[in-house]
């Protein structure tokens, strides 16, 4: 198979991503944007159980993600059974039977026609655009499922061929090794974003801002397209804070508010919980005499996640754009020359390329013009 110099390139990013010193499911959205230019697609989508073994996804910007909170809904979720082999909800099953790279028709138990009379074509396929995808579960050498990625087409697009699969196929393990869940290091990574929302003591949502909702929305991912109400856990996070409020005074100091920790493919997030003060002019008929709970939301990124972008940014050739991420992360040169697998003085060599075409004079200078 002819390769293009762009799809050689792709190739090369792709098998870099999955020998860096950070794995997880934050590398998606470099792992997707590689995907694009080695084959041609227009929506992809990384559906992944998260902590509690529940079904999540990362959608990338598409009107897919307007209508994907669908296939959460129980009466989607039975349509879909209807329709395919093996669906997501039960991941585990997905991951004991689909291997290797399927088409859309070896997904579905009906016919096409069937698939575009069904509520769930109508309702939620044809309004997200998608008309045809290949789909790949990924696992780790150990059979563990990563995760089962969604690469789709619109209408009006070419249908899927062989060497699309075949190169999809030749990516599967580096694509594995590089969504695999790793350690979650907070010192390896920097906040990205924070807001504040506002929310009764019983969980109705009175303020948002669109940083707050954008926030949220990455946070609780399709659990918050109802947003007049809180996610579920939030709730029993504001139960906490009625029980810290009942129960830890009077005991010589403040008791620590109560704070919720969650992870996903947009980072890790830290919601904390606190009470304000009474409304002015609160009266017998307003909420809990007027109380309302401050919710503020910070979001973390590890710093890999901010560093890819922006070393992708740059141009450089591929030699170049190894090295200086290898650099960026603070590993000794000799280190890195192995790494490369590449002489000490071919490593020297590229190293000043770099710093030539970024105008900087050692390492510090790097790491702050790529981490800035």
């Amino acid at each position: 198979m002819s390769l293009s110099r762009t799809q050689q390139q792709a190739l090369a990013r792709l098998r870099q991503m999955a020998c860096l010193d950070f794995s997880g499911l934050q590398l998606i959205e470099p792992v997707l944007h590689e995907l694009h230019r080695l084959i041609g697609f227009d929506s992809g989508v990384f559906f992944y159980p998260d902590a509690q073994g529940a079904l999540d996804a990362y959608i990338e910007p598409s009107p897919a993600r307007e209508w994907m909170h669908l296939y959460f809904d129980p009466r989607m979720k039975a349509q879909e059974l209807k329709l395919v082999r093996y669906s997501l909800h039960d991941f585990d099953a997905a991951v004991r039977h689909e291997h290797g790279v399927l088409l859309m028709e070896q997904i579905l138990q009906v016919t096409h026609h069937e698939f575009i009379r069904s509520d769930f074509y109508n309702e939620l396929a044809r309004p997200s655009e998608w008309q045809d995808f290949l789909s790949l579960v990924l696992r780790t050498p150990q059979g563990r499922g990563v995760g089962s990625l969604k690469l789709c087409r619109r209408p009006g697009a070419p249908r899927f061929a062989p060497e699309d699969i075949a190169l999809l196929e030749r990516t599967s393990p580096w694509l594995a090794r590089a969504l695999q869940p790793g350690e979650l290091d907070a010192q390896d990574s920097v906040v990205h974003d924070s807001a504040m929302l506002v929310a009764t003591p019983q969980g109705r949502l009175l303020w948002t801002s669109p940083q707050a909702d954008q926030l949220m929305a990455l946070a609780f991912g399709m659990r918050w397209y109802r947003r007049n109400e809180l996610p579920p856990a939030l709730c029993v996070l504001l139960e906490r804070l009625r029980w810290v409020e009942q129960d830890g005074t009077g005991r010589g100091r403040a008791p620590a508010l109560p704070q919720l920790d969650l992870h996903n493919a947009s980072g890790w997030f830290s919601l904390r919980a606190t009470q304000m003060a009474a409304a002015a002019g609160a009266g017998e008929g307003d909420f809990d005499g007027g109380r309302a709970v401050g919710i503020h939301i910070t979001q973390r990124v590890a710093r890999v996640a901010r560093l890819l972008p922006t070393l992708r940014a740059l141009g450089l050739p591929q030699r170049q754009h190894e090295l200086a991420y290898w650099l960026a992360r603070g590993v000794p040169g000799e280190q890195i020359a192995t790494r490369m697998g590449i002489s000490a003085n071919t490593a020297t060599y590229h190293r000043r390329q770099i710093y030539t075409r970024l105008g900087v004079q050692s390492r510090k200078e790097l790491q702050a013009y790529l981490m800035k």
